[in-house]
């Protein structure tokens, strides 16, 4: 079905994108589907075509018994030929005069700016309905575009990637397989031929890429590629989907990019066969994944290996062998030759001494750290021991194993252990071990409490990066304790929270252990600083690992297996929780029709997360969900939160109300047990409740975990990490528009505009602050973007974006000093003087100047002609008239011009909360708020008055206001007389004050303003007549005028008062910048 679309093979393969006009199609029988087979430019090469299927294709089709067989074979015999023609279709897009020719067409075809970086481009359907449309969809760093000519009809689409909510591959009765792109609520479908999976990857990647740079301050900032996106390339795109893929599925470090992958075979010594899977070889690592279905996987950092040689040259074998005595042997490796070459160099460039890790008993690694190790008098005043790193586990202090008493728990405990050294002995003890389903089991199980610390360090990872960073623990505690932040203030508001009714957080010992792990990883990764549920999983992670293991859990956790869980917005978490939903949607149907409102899931399941189940299951029964966590990943989370959902499934479709919903599970959670948890009674939490519960029956930790397990264990990494990318693009948008819906709320009841223009204008203003990141590395609005901000000051524009606003949809954008007058806008709008200005501030500029009534409007022109809005402005390039170019905007926007009013607020600005970096004020923040709800209304009276210089700029502006409006003449003339009466009267009123110095004013400056500019008299003699007004007022005395005098001179001229309140047309305005805005980009 995949051949739906009209042009196939040739068209694929043809650079020109022109549709053949000569086809061959298939039909089955009964069938309204109709699949093109062939294509040609002319009459002879469809003819042979056609005796190419007469001779290979149409005398097989007698042997078939159906037609749906027929449809089968032939459909697999033109998609082998496509196959088999793609395989150097690869080869012929890197050819550079072929991607010179698709770049030129793309400029061409849409005008987008030339710092607009083509990625790549393919031959595709874009379906309009049932009638496709062939073209080329352009991939390009911002862009999804795609572009069709045929038959006289163009087809013209740019999607920018930050506006997709959705994007996933799906099927339907029309096509088998397509590519649907939501944007704006708008669904789109493209289909292909070839490389649909490949297409589908890098589209993927660039979306997810400008979600994660516009949206996602927090995640991009050390990401040299995310950063720059002129360095973003199709290999380059593909190289780190493959890295990433292979960081997360071996845990190892993030900064490890995948060099080579070989397909061969390893030797597994306790099976005695060799599974088949493929060796990926980074800079540090060299690991192995089995294919076949075995889930064998192996491990080997460089650091611990001592030799690699050629084991069978004929059976193409390399031999890897390690400190810990364990030889891995490889076998039909492609090049095994040079690649025994490649890893001795990468060994020998890795055997500078490192922190060493004990392969035999990986745990040890901290016990090698400075014990007593003394930061320095701690500025915070807390007591010795908080000085100390810890190198003990708190559960040996508190939990010492009696080896002579033991009873049936800890005999138990005791067979897991030696289960756990069966193990070792086959497979391995410490970062290389075989990794196989055995390990899985015991794990299910429960990891035995002597071992789980270990084994946690290893599953995770989190052992590759202790050895890594030798005593980067330690000096992270003695730069960071006595620091005070807003994350130290928080940090010691949640220790004694943190499982109080466990002895080993009742004692100042687990106290400060919690303190020092926590306040180290703030002070290491500020972006998450400290997030609340960071205390909750520290404390546990402290219980079974020494301090310097537990922070390095904690990162792992925090950075590598839970990505973005622990920001300020905790993506990462509703990023999981909609996948929740999606496996639920699949795995428990008969719950989702019964429930209305899927978010009470997310909802209930957010504690899940974040905690691990930790929050609410007795601590005895939550570090088993921890094991299987450290070695499944999220998987066993996704799939633990299904198989509790199926547990109380009648009790759940039994629920009137999410209340009661929330009661039964809460019940299930108190009844979990582990019956086999050698805990003492005073420390188990599910212990307690046994009498007040006895009537819920109780349910083992274990075997709920191994029936989650056997249920849904067929979900696969891969399909999580797929799920995840296509939900973070819904997230994202879902709290965009939150944010959206918030300023709206809050802007409305400003503004008179309508609910519908007023969102208008924030989508025209967001996309201008995005335009301005697309293509700049070092954006100051990009840098200035932050979520954690109130909502009015996520998204803010400077001063050239603002021009561009201002050209579009101002009324008086037609002004000869357009550039100006915005400059002056802005200037009165940037009150923090940051140089930026949010969406309340543009909206409530356009609101008077669109609804203002006249006083309103004449109040903001004679505001924007004195400071701090006011500042003479005079272009470099004088051939450009009043236009000014970007750096002179930006450099005039900047410049300080004080006034008594900037004085007396400078202190309040500068104090703003959200402007200083540092601990946020709250207290300043509600003091703000506040005074905002306090401010009056401004009085005409308190306005400064407008010097003479100042007066003729607002004059020379009223002229450029009138220039083309169809009472021109009779505004020019009012303006005249207008200047004329105010000077007469400021000459009066000087008179008047000093009747003994006489001032010379003679009648040419009285006349002068008079004068009124011709038709046909040109802009250059218009400013020279206003120059040499400007001159011959400077040679006298200044004059000033207040605010209510010209207010009163101009409601005596009956133009005035039309020009002013003349209707505007906002929806035009809003519709010609939606089409003009990238155009209007390009330009700048």
């Amino acid at each position: 079905m995949a051949g739906l679309l009209v042009g196939t093979l040739d068209a694929v393969l043809d650079s020109t994108s022109k549709v053949a006009p000569f086809r061959i199609l298939h039909q089955t029988p009964d069938s309204q589907v109709y699949w093109s087979i062939a294509c040609g430019s002319s009459r002879e090469e469809i003819n042979e075509h056609w005796d190419w299927l007469e001779q290979n294709v149409m005398k097989t089709l007698s042997v078939f018994d159906s037609n749906e067989d027929i449809t089968s074979f032939v459909q697999g015999k033109i998609r082998g030929l496509i196959a088999e023609e793609g395989k150097g279709s690869f080869v012929k897009e890197e050819d550079p005069e072929k991607f010179r020719e698709g770049l030129m067409k793309f400029e061409r075809c849409f005008g987008l700016p030339e710092q607009e970086k083509l990625v790549t481009y393919y031959s595709c359907s874009y379906w309009k309905g049932r009638v496709p449309c062939q073209g080329w969809l352009y991939l390009s760093t911002n862009f999804l575009s795609f572009y069709s000519f045929l038959l006289g009809a163009e087809v013209k689409l740019i999607i920018s990637w930050d506006e997709i909510s959705k994007l996933e591959k799906t099927s339907n009765v029309i096509l088998t397989e397509s590519i649907h792109v939501c944007s704006r609520g708008e669904d789109h479908y493209f289909s292909m031929f070839l490389h649909i999976s490949e297409t589908f990857l890098l589209m993927e990647q660039l979306a997810n890429y400008a979600v994660r740079r516009l949206f996602d301050k927090e995640t991009f900032e050390n990401d040299l590629v995310l950063r720059d996106p002129l360095q973003i390339t199709k290999r380059g795109l593909e190289s780190r989907a493959h890295s990433e893929q292979f960081s997360a599925f071996f845990r190892l470090p993030k900064e490890e990019t995948l060099k080579e992958v070989h397909e061969c075979f390893l030797w597994v010594p306790f099976s005695h066969y060799s599974t088949h899977g493929k060796m990926c070889i980074s800079e540090n690592y060299i690991c192995f994944a089995s294919q076949d279905g075995s889930l064998c996987s192996v491990i080997i950092p460089l650091r611990e290996v001592t030799g690699v040689d050629k084991a069978d040259a004929a059976n193409r074998g390399v031999s890897i062998s390690t400190k810990g005595k364990t030889a891995f042997r490889f076998t039909e490796v492609r090049d095994f030759e040079q690649l025994v070459g490649r890893l001795r160099m990468k060994c020998s460039a890795t055997s500078s001494p490192q922190h060493v890790v004990n392969t035999e008993v990986a745990a040890s690694s901290a016990s090698e750290s400075p014990k007593d190790f003394d930061v320095g008098p701690s500025k915070m005043g807390q007591k010795d021991n908080s000085k100390t790193v810890g190198t003990e586990a708190l559960m040996t202090v508190y939990h010492p194993q009696d080896a002579e008493n033991l009873n049936s728990k800890m005999l138990k405990e005791k067979m897991k252990e030696q289960s756990w050294n069966i193990l070792f002995v086959e497979r391995g003890h410490g970062v290389s071990m075989f990794r196989t389903k055995k390990a899985r089991d015991l794990v299910v199980r429960g990891i035995p409490e002597a071992l789980r610390g270990e084994l946690w360090l290893l599953f995770s990872g989190a052992v590759n990066d202790m050895a890594s960073n030798p005593g980067y623990y330690t000096e992270l505690v003695e730069k960071s304790l006595g620091t005070c932040t807003l994350a130290t203030d928080e940090i010691e508001r949640d220790l004694r929270r943190s499982l109080p009714e466990h002895p080993a957080f009742q004692s100042d010992t687990g106290i400060s252990a919690l303190r020092r792990v926590l306040t180290a990883y703030a002070y290491r990764n500020p972006q998450i600083g400290y997030c609340q549920a960071m205390n909750i999983l520290t404390s546990v992670l402290l219980l079974y690992a020494k301090e310097e293991e537990a922070f390095w859990l904690l990162v792992a956790v925090c950075e590598r297996m839970l990505p973005d869980y622990f920001n300020r917005r905790i993506i990462g978490a509703l990023v999981d929780q909609a996948v929740f939903e999606e496996l639920i949607r699949v795995h428990l149907p008969q719950l989702t029709d019964h429930m209305m409102d899927m978010t009470f899931f997310s909802s209930v399941s957010l504690s899940w997360f974040l905690t691990l189940f930790i929050s609410v299951l007795p601590i005895e029964s939550a570090v088993n969900v921890v094991d299987c966590f450290f070695y499944d990943g999220i998987k066993a989370i996704l799939q633990l939160g299904l198989a509790v959902l199926e547990y109380n499934m009648e009790k759940l479709l039994m629920c009137k109300d999410d209340a009661e919903a929330v009661t039964v599970l809460n019940r299930f959670f108190d009844s979990v047990t582990n019956k086999d948890s050698p805990l003492p009674p005073a420390v188990q939490q599910g212990s307690n409740l046994s009498d007040t519960k006895s009537d819920h029956p109780k349910v083992d930790i274990t075997d709920l975990i191994r029936e989650s397990n056997e249920r849904y264990g067929d979900i696969r990494y891969e399909d999580v990490e797929s799920l995840r990318c296509r939900n973070r693009l819904y997230v994202i948008q879902a709290l965009e528009a939150t944010t959206k819906k918030n300023v709206l709320r809050v802007v409305s009841q400003d503004v008179k505009f309508s609910p519908s223009d007023l969102e208008e204008l924030y989508e025209l203003f967001k996309r201008e602050h995005f335009l301005s990141c697309y293509w700049n590395v070092n954006s100051p609005v990009l840098q200035h973007h932050d979520a954690s901000l109130p909502y009015l000051e996520q998204y803010r524009i400077d001063c050239q974006q603002f021009r561009v606003l201002c050209h579009l949809l101002s009324p008086w954008s037609q002004c000869a000093n357009r550039d100006s007058l915005a400059l002056w806008t802005f200037r009165l709008m940037d009150e923090s003087s940051d140089g930026l200005i949010n969406f309340k501030q543009f909206a409530c500029i356009l609101d008077i100047m669109y609804n203002g009534s006249f006083t309103d409007k004449l109040k903001l022109l004679f505001k924007l002609h004195i400071p701090p809005a006011f500042t003479e402005v005079e272009s470099l390039s004088p051939s450009k008239g009043g236009d000014l170019s970007k750096e002179e905007l930006i450099h005039f926007s900047q410049l300080s011009v004080s006034s008594i009013e900037d004085t007396l607020e400078s202190d309040s600005l500068k104090s703003s909360p959200e402007k200083g970096k540092g601990k946020v004020d709250i207290q300043a923040y509600l003091k703000q708020w506040q005074d905002e709800l306090l401010k009056k209304e401004e009085n005409i009276k308190d306005l400064p008055r407008m010097n003479q210089s100042q007066f003729i700029q607002f004059s020379k502006t009223l002229y450029n206001l009138f220039h083309g409006d169809p009472e021109e003449e009779l505004l020019y003339r009012a303006i005249a007389v207008v200047t004329s009466l105010l000077l007469k009267m400021e000459e009066a009123v000087r008179r008047l004050q000093s009747p003994t110095s006489p001032v010379k004013c003679p009648v040419a400056i009285m006349e002068v303003p008079a004068e009124i500019p011709r038709e046909g008299q040109d802009e250059g003699s218009s400013g020279q007549t206003e120059g040499s007004r400007a001159q011959s007022l400077r040679g006298n005395h200044e004059w000033s005028f207040a605010f209510e005098q010209i207010l009163a001179s101009l409601l005596n001229e009956p133009a005035f008062l039309r020009f002013f309140e003349k209707p505007h047309d906002i929806k035009a305005k809003i519709e010609s910048a939606k089409n003009l805005q990238l155009k209007a980009r390009t330009r700048m």
